[in-house]
This record gives structure tokens, C-alpha cells and sequence, in this order.
């Protein structure tokens, strides 16, 4: 036979499959994750909107239920004032300074509350009132368990103790079913709070005031030792205050270091004027008081010898003149020797006197500079001595001035905490809150139940619809085929009869008929579709989204020229078989000869749903046992169908499929104008990629939500890598009530159901 062109390549050698190909091990591939917009969302919420309202209904009823049996809880509340400024203790000012300086006021409030809700201030409140364990269950418990439970801290779980910001207020609520005893055990902790605050402030002041007089018996002992020393030492120094002596020893060593200066100046003065008088120079005299006198007599000695020279000129040594002269010369000089004499002994004598008088002085300095170095050092003890006598004796008297005034500050304490408003049986109850309950419960229903839907439907990674498989996928989609709840109607629509089949008498009501139409010219024709009485249902949908899906295949202005089909899938039960079938069936009553050819040799289904014996088929041809056109089975109701039946199943036959599936189609195609096959899932059967690779293209169905959107892009990349004629995909089992089904449909349903406009 002739071998006909095909746009295909040649059938695959199963014994060269890659391994990514072979039927144990597929490829996997991820799917993009499609960008989902709010509205998609909105539509989630929708779709689960009878869920959702139940749910919360439910939610809000049983909130209802449960407030309306909670029995009614009263809280009354008493007001305690703590003012920190008030003396608390016998420290006096000081500790009530310490106490308003803090600068954590939070922390004391805080320390506050927990002194409230202690045991010592809770227990008795609990006995007066009875709010302990009952004595007899306690009874029953063994004696050393009954004794530690009865010893435990007590706790009031209903006590609520708060303050407001920024206030010294505490607010001591308490919770009970009964208003009265609300207000009577929160007045009654108020109470106890006050009464135990003030009995730890007043034993914390007889205990300190008790240490404190012993503290005063130690001090006075010592302040008496160190005033008795400081009197010894005083004793001992023969001084009152050795520190106004020394202030008088300091001054006089001053003044005397000034005075020893003066004089050690003055000798120096008087002893140069001393040897200069003994060096024979006149210029000593200028430091004598007779410095104007021996200048006169100078001056008289040196007139006398210029007039002595001026006689001596014109008159002779003998001349009376000339002896008046020297005679008047010499007695000046007898004057003035003898002035000389008298001031250098007195030069001398005052010399020999400022000397005296350093050496006087120097003594007197080092003197008293020893006697002030010697008292100095003997003062620096006598200071520490009188320091601890004087610390001593203040210690004591302060000491023994906060002992007096302690029971003064004792008698503030009581108003250091004061009750500003005692508590009242509250007129209403603070629990349950309906209105409260009622609007969480719904809110958080709501929200819960939302969340749940949306998650559900993020969790999803299935093939939703037709705009999420396109952008998940990257592959063009066909169609969708709705999800029909009447299925078995639906196969038994389609059952036919011929030779060697057998036809169930009498279908069910809406199945597929054979409506005889007589045309002009005297042929039979054939509607797909249903009696008058059926009107829209699920079946009717079905047939309609057939219709355009054949459209969609086989588009004439596409140029596929596609004669051979193969409708396959990622898994077994996708609905293939079934739109198979109905897709023939379409495709016949436009006159159009069709063949459905079952290649699924491991789990036919084609000949159960046309109501076929399926004995022999195309496993018998693949086995060489009868040609092909012998196991024909032809459709009385649609002249145009015929089916190849799969036969008896066979691995053997199976295995045959791709090297005899190419010459059955080339035959086939010559005599029929689109032939459709039905085969195993893609993915891990090696007799559906044979057939892929022999036909002239391919449609992937997928079931909407139940098949991953992984496994179909596995099938498609898979058809790639065999490189055939991929057209597109299909979506099966649409739920047009589902958020992804609900507008494709819904519009469809509307424009089915609408009355019929007739004309005339």
C-alpha cells in the first residue's frame, strides 16, 4: 500500500526513547504560577457563599445559645488613694524626700497591686466571706496534703485589681454572680489593703526605732571615748586651741621673716659703708649721717689749699701772709681728720649693731619656726580627735532627734493610704455581653470562613479554568465541556446498534433520538439533540460545548487540515472516551463520515459505552487476524459513525499499536473524513506517544479541579519533545457553579432558556 504524506515525523522506535520519554519515567516540569487577580477572589467567595453563611450562621447561633446559659457575672469596684508624700517611716523628711523623688512611680503602683493580691492581705477576706476550699474536701485529702493545701497562698482569681495612667488611684474590683457580695468582698480587700499597709508601716517603725536605740547606745559610748581623748590631747599640748595658737604662731613667724629681711638688709648696707671707710674712701661717707658735714669741711680743705697755692705765688714760706694760710690749712685738715675718724666709728658701730641684730632675729625665726612646725604637727592629730569627737556628737544628737520624732510620723501613717470611694452592687452585669459575642462571633467567623475558602482554593493546583490554564500553561485552549450530574444518561444517549452489537430497548427519557426530517429532494437527515419534553439540563450543555469544540478543532480558516484526531490525557479518567464519542457523533451529523477508532488496548471503554460487544476489534487486527475494515461496527442511528472497537484486551497487542496504527489511519483517512482515537493516558504508556506521533494532531483533556496543572504541562512538554501537532486543550468537567465555571456557563444557561421569538 501506498504510503501517504503526513506534516508528522516517522513512528517512534520504542527501543530509542530517551529516557525522559520511556513509559516508567516522564519528565516533570513546573507550572507557572498564574497571576491571580481580586476578583478571582471575589468569585471564591462567592461560589462558597452558602458555605460561608452557614458557617457563620452556625457560629453566631451557638454564641447566642452559649450567652444565653452563662450565668450573669456583677463587678463593683472601691477606690484606694495612695499618696506618697506623707511621712512613712521614722526617717522622718528624709524618707518622705526619698519617696517623692523617685522617679518610678510605676514600679511602686505596680508593687502596690501585687501587695493587694497577696496572701496576707486576700486571706482574711477569703475566710470572712467563705471563698476558700470547703474544710470538708479538705478533710478528705491526706493530712500532710490537707495541711500544705490549707498553708498555700491564697489567690482570688474573680479579684481584679487596675489603676488608670498617670494617677496614684487603684481600682479594686471584684467578679461574682451575686452584686452584693461583689461590692462587700471588694470593700473588704480595700479594707484589708489599708489595715495591712498600715500594720507593716507600723512594725517596720518599732523595729527600726528599736535598732536605731541601740545604734544610740553605741554611739554615745563612742562619743564619749573620742571626746575623752580630745580632752587628753588638749591636756597634753597645754593649749585650749592648738589651732588659734598655731594662726598666732603663723603671724608672728611672718613678722619676724619680714623684720630679719629688713635688718639682713641693713647690715649688708652698713658693712659696705664699713669697708669702704677702711678702704680710705670718702665715698663710704655718703652713707653716714655726717655725709653733709665731711662734704663742708672737704670743700674747706681743698679753698684752703688753692688759697695757700695763690699766696705761695706772690709771697714767700716766710711771708705772714703765706704762714696765715698754712696755718688755716692745716687746722681744716685737723678738722676734717678728725670729722673722718668720728664717722668711721660710727659707721663701724652701727655695723657691728646691724649685725647684732640679724643674728637676734635669725634666732628668733628659727625659734619660732620650730616651735610653730613642732605645734603644726601636733595639731593634725588634734584636728581627727576633735573631727570624730565632733562627728560623734552629731550622729548621737541627730540620731537621738529622729528617735523623738519617730512616734510623731507614726501617727501619720495612717493617712498615708486612704479608701476614696468604697464599692457598690453594680445595677448591671459586666458579662456575658451579647451584643459583644454576637458581632465577634460573626466577625470571626466571617473571617475564618473566608479564609478557609480562600485558602482552599490558593492550595489548589489543579487546572481551574480556561484563563488560568492559558497563563499557567502557555497552551491554547479549546474549550470547555461542563460537568454533567446525569453521566449516565449522558453514555446511554449515545448507545447504537449494528451487526454483532445489541441495543437496551426503550432509553430513558432525554436521550438522543433519531428525529426523521424529510428534505426535498427525499433524504434522511439527523439532529443532535433532544425531544421537546427534555428541555435545558446538564445533557444539553454537554452537547452545545461538543459542537464548539468541534468548531474550535476543525476551523477551516486555520489550514490544519487535520483528519486523524487523538484526545488524550495526563491520567486515567479524564472523560476522553466520553467526549470522544460525543465529538464523533457531532462531527457525523454534519454528513461527515467519521471513524472512532479505540487504541486504549489496557482499559477499552469506547465499546461499553456504545453498548458494543467489544470482542473483536483492533487488537484482533494488530494481532493479524482480521483486517480492520472487517471489525467495523456501523451506527444505524448515525449512518456517518462507525467505531473500530479495541477487542479483547492484550499486552502483545499493545505493543503492536505503533508499528501497524500508522498504515490503519493511512487507509482509514482515504475513506473517512476525520477519524478519532481513543488511548491510554500520555504519561507512562508508551502506545499513547506512538499514536501521537501517527496522527495528525492532538487535543490534551484535563478534568477542571482534580487534574495538576504539573501534570499537564508534564503532557505537553512531552508532546513537544515528540514534535507533533499539539492543538490545544480541553477542559473537562467544568462545574458552572464553581467560582470558575459560573460565568461561562450561567450566560449560557440564561440565552438556552429564554423563550423562543417567533415570527408571524
Amino acid at each position: 500500500m501506498k504510503q501517504i504524506e503526513r506534516p508528522y515525523p516517522d513512528l517512534l522506535d520504542m527501543r530509542r526513547l530517551p529516557q525522559y520519554l520511556s513509559p516508567q519515567s516522564y519528565p516533570e516540569f513546573e507550572a507557572a504560577q498564574p497571576a491571580v487577580s481580586p476578583m478571582h477572589y471575589l468569585l471564591v467567595v462567592y461560589r462558597q457563599k452558602w458555605k460561608i453563611l452557614g458557617f457563620v450562621a452556625t457560629c453566631v447561633l451557638a454564641t447566642y445559645l452559649i450567652t444565653a446559659r452563662m450565668t450573669p457575672i456583677y463587678e463593683a469596684t472601691a477606690k484606694v488613694d495612695v499618696d506618697r508624700r506623707v511621712p512613712i517611716g521614722v526617717v522622718g523628711e528624709e524618707a518622705n524626700q526619698v519617696a517623692t523623688a523617685s522617679d518610678d512611680a510605676d514600679a511602686f503602683m505596680a508593687t502596690q497591686m501585687e501587695l493587694i493580691q497577696s496572701d496576707a492581705v486576700v486571706r482574711p477576706v477569703a475566710e470572712k466571706f467563705h471563698l476558700l476550699e470547703a474544710e470538708s474536701q479538705l478533710i478528705k485529702l491526706p493530712p500532710a496534703q490537707a495541711r500544705k493545701k490549707a498553708e498555700a497562698p491564697v489567690y482570688l482569681r474573680n479579684l481584679i485589681v487596675t489603676r488608670p495612667v498617670n494617677t496614684y488611684i487603684l481600682h479594686i474590683g471584684y467578679r461574682s454572680p451575686d452584686p452584693r457580695l461583689a461590692a462587700d468582698v471588694a470593700n473588704a480587700v480595700a479594707q484589708s489593703y489599708l489595715e495591712h499597709t498600715f500594720d507593716i508601716r507600723i512594725r517596720a517603725s518599732s523595729a527600726l526605732s528599736a535598732f536605731m536605740e541601740r545604734q544610740l547606745d553605741e554611739l554615745k559610748a563612742k562619743m564619749e571615748r573620742s571626746s575623752l581623748a580630745l580632752a587628753k590631747f588638749e591636756q597634753e599640748l597645754n593649749v585650749i586651741n592648738p589651732e588659734q595658737k598655731t594662726d598666732i604662731l603663723s603671724s608672728r613667724l611672718i613678722q619676724l621673716n619680714t623684720e630679719y629681711t629688713n635688718a639682713q638688709a641693713d647690715r649688708v648696707r652698713k658693712e659696705a659703708a664699713f669697708k669702704a671707710l677702711q678702704g680710705g674712701s670718702l665715698a663710704a661717707a655718703e652713707v653716714s649721717t655726717q655725709a653733709e658735714e665731711l662734704n663742708r669741711l672737704q670743700d674747706r680743705v681743698d679753698q684752703a689749699k688753692q688759697h695757700l697755692a695763690a699766696i705761695a705765688s706772690v709771697y714767700g714760706p716766710k711771708h705772714q701772709e703765706y704762714i696765715t694760710a698754712a696755718n688755716n690749712l692745716a687746722e681744716v685738715q685737723r678738722q676734717f681728720d678728725e670729722a673722718r675718724r668720728g664717722v668711721t666709728q660710727r659707721v663701724e658701730t652701727e655695723y657691728h649693731e646691724a649685725v647684732g641684730r640679724e643674728q637676734m632675729l635669725q634666732q628668733a625665726v628659727t625659734q619660732t619656726k620650730n616651735e610653730y612646725d613642732q605645734l603644726n604637727a601636733r595639731s593634725f592629730q588634734y584636728q581627727q580627735l576633735k573631727r570624730d569627737a565632733d562627728a560623734d556628737k552629731a550622729l548621737y544628737s541627730d540620731l537621738e532627734r529622729r528617735i523623738r520624732e519617730a512616734g510623731i510620723n507614726a501617727g501619720f501613717q495612717n493617712s498615708a493610704i486612704r479608701i476614696a470611694d468604697n464599692a457598690r452592687p453594680p445595677d448591671s452585669p459586666i458579662a456575658p455581653r451579647k451584643k459583644l459575642n454576637l458581632l465577634l462571633a460573626f466577625i470571626i467567623s466571617s473571617v475564618l470562613a473566608i479564609c478557609a475558602a480562600i485558602l482552599s482554593d490558593v492550595l489548589d493546583h489543579t487546572v481551574r479554568d480556561p484563563e488560568q490554564a492559558a497563563r499557567a500553561l502557555d497552551a491554547s485552549v479549546l474549550g470547555t465541556l461542563p460537568l454533567v450530574k446525569e453521566m449516565r444518561r449522558l453514555i446511554s444517549s449515545v448507545s447504537v446498534s449494528s451487526a454483532g452489537a445489541h441495543e437496551t430497548p426503550g432509553g430513558p427519557t432525554g436521550v438522543m433520538k433519531r428525529e426523521a426530517e424529510r428534505n426535498g429532494s427525499g433524504k434522511r437527515g439527523y439532529r443532535y439533540g433532544y425531544g421537546s419534553g427534555a428541555g435545558y439540563d446538564g445533557i444539553a450543555s454537554y452537547e452545545e460545548a461538543i459542537r464548539t469544540l468541534r468548531h474550535s478543532i476543525l476551523l477551516p480558516d486555520l489550514d490544519r487540515n487535520v483528519k486523524s484526531l487523538l484526545i488524550t490525557s495526563a491520567a486515567p479518567g479524564e472523560g476522553k472516551s466520553t467526549a470522544i464519542i460525543h465529538l464523533a457523533i457531532a462531527h457525523a451529523e454534519q454528513g461527515k463520515r467519521t471513524l472512532i477508532i479505540d487504541a486504549d488496548l489496557r482499559r477499552p471503554s469506547i465499546h461499553k459505552k456504545l453498548n458494543l460487544s467489544g470482542l473483536v476489534g483492533l487488537s484482533n487486527v494488530l494481532l493479524g487476524e482480521i483486517s480492520w475494515k472487517d471489525t467495523i461496527v456501523n451506527s444505524e442511528r448515525w449512518p456517518e459513525l462507525d467505531i473500530l472497537p479495541s477487542g479483547t484486551a492484550s499486552r502483545r497487542a499493545s505493543d503492536l499499536v505503533g508499528s501497524m496504527m500508522i498504515d490503519i489511519l493511512d487507509e482509514a483517512s482515504k475513506e473517512y473524513d476525520l477519524i478519532v482515537v481513543d488511548a491510554p493516558p500520555l504519561l507512562g504508556f508508551a502506545e499513547a506517544m506512538q499514536v501521537a506521533t501517527a496522527v495528525d494532531g492532538v487535543v490534551v483533556m484535563a478534568r477542571a479541579g482534580q487534574t495538576s496543572r504539573r501534570a499537564v504541562a508534564t503532557v505537553l512538554a512531552t508532546l513537544d519533545r515528540l514534535r507533533v501537532n499539539t492543538i490545544g486543550l480541553v477542559l473537562n468537567e467544568v462545574d458552572k457553579n464553581s467560582a470558575h465555571g459560573y460565568y461561562y456557563y450561567n450566560d449560557y444557561r440564561r440565552y438556552h432558556t429564554a423563550p423562543v421569538e417567533r415570527n408571524g
